[in-house]
């Protein structure tokens, strides 16, 4: 699947990676990336690889909730309502800039995502399966936008993010798309009935009770940790678990491993942890733009972390001369240093070093 799927997108293969587990762990995913990087054309070529319906939604500030999920029409020749099932009824739903949606029109989808079902006029009817929902945001031009509320963001598995291709890779992109659209060319490689029964095997894929315990340990150091608002839900540690027998199913094991965890931490507490409210205090920022962001601002999942880069960032914040503590400390240890040494050649050296790591810890801010 995602060799077809490369076939028309130029994607990363662990981003690829991700959206194929949030499929297969029956999850929904996020994409937060600038315009033109191939957000849409990724979720079309997932549709024709799994030969399954897509439906795209283009959110405005005057959808409604009817044009989403379907409204009943009175049919005048039968005297009777009829349901008209909106696009949420397909198999692979793209909700484009979702934030610029009303919130009465993003509530619709909770109970979509959450329940796999929508209930119009009392009535309920079932979604298609598989059913994935990608949604994108612009983080560019917020103007006019709605941001998710905390119980919206919730219900996605993943955050992804694209980025823009290397040279070489557009330089190709641009041959191999200047006669046509790609994706329509793409060929179906695995079947609706086949995609369900890797969902139903990734759930049985065993998780012992001490990895289970692994993953609460993480969620309450996004709890304990004080420089963090509101830690991961129970919730995100439940799509954390499933992503991870998802993960492990892929590599063709019938159990669960810490490596699988480690591999999907970022990927999903990032949305359930930094997008619900739990803002890292440490740099002063309240958003990231990449991955590696996060494993830096994040100190609650210090285990993914190695200790020798917590060790130099907590060096360089601490000899920063360019701040009152800092310049302390420089000071203490040029006089330190002139003493031993009986001159202050060796002192203006370690001045100049440790000059120059407050201006890397300012730059790493």
């Amino acid at each position: 699947m995602a060799t077809n799927i490369e076939k028309a997108v130029q994607v990363r293969a662990e981003t690829l990676r991700h959206l194929i587990v949030a499929l297969l762990a029956e999850g929904h995913a996020l994409i937060e990336d600038y315009p033109g990087v191939g957000k849409t054309a990724l979720a079309r070529a997932l549709a024709r690889s799994i030969d399954c319906q897509f439906a795209r939604v283009q959110c405005t500030s005057d959808l409604l909730p009817a044009d989403v999920v379907g409204t009943n029409v009175y049919d005048q020749r039968e005297q009777r309502f009829e349901f008209r099932p909106g696009p949420v009824f397909a198999n692979v739903v793209l909700v484009d800039e979702i934030n610029r949606a009303s919130p009465k029109t993003q509530s619709g989808l909770l109970e979509c995502m959450q329940e796999r079902r929508v209930t119009v006029d009392v009535h309920t009817h079932e979604l298609a399966r598989p059913f994935l929902v990608l949604a994108t945001q612009n983080p560019i031009e917020y103007e006019g936008t709605y941001p998710l509320p905390e119980a919206q963001v919730d219900r996605f598995m993943v955050r992804l993010s694209l980025g823009y291709p290397d040279r070489h890779a557009e330089a190709g992109m641009l041959a191999a798309h200047e006669t046509g659209d790609q994706v329509m060319a793409l060929r179906p490689v695995v079947t609706a009935a086949e995609v369900l029964a890797a969902q139903d095997a990734a759930a049985r894929v065993r998780a012992t009770a001490p990895l289970r315990d692994y993953i609460v340990r993480l969620l309450w150091r996004t709890r304990e940790d004080q420089r963090v608002d509101l830690g991961a839900s129970p919730r995100a540690g439940l799509m954390l678990l499933r992503a991870a027998k998802a993960h492990a199913m892929m590599d063709g094991r019938d159990h669960a491993l810490p490596d699988d965890v480690q591999a999907l931490a970022l990927p999903v507490l990032a949305l359930n942890a930094l997008i619900t409210a739990i803002i890292v205090i440490v740099r002063g920022a309240d958003s990231f733009n990449s991955q590696a962001e996060v494993q830096t601002a994040m100190p609650s999942l210090a285990l993914l972390v190695p200790a020798s880069a917590v060790k130099l960032h907590a060096f360089l914040a601490a000899f920063n001369p360019f701040t009152l503590w800092g310049c302390g400390l420089t000071i203490g240890a040029m006089v330190v240093v002139a003493r031993v040494s009986r001159g202050w050649a060796w002192a203006t050296g370690i001045a100049g070093l440790l000059v120059a790591a407050g201006l890397i810890a300012m730059a790493a801010r």
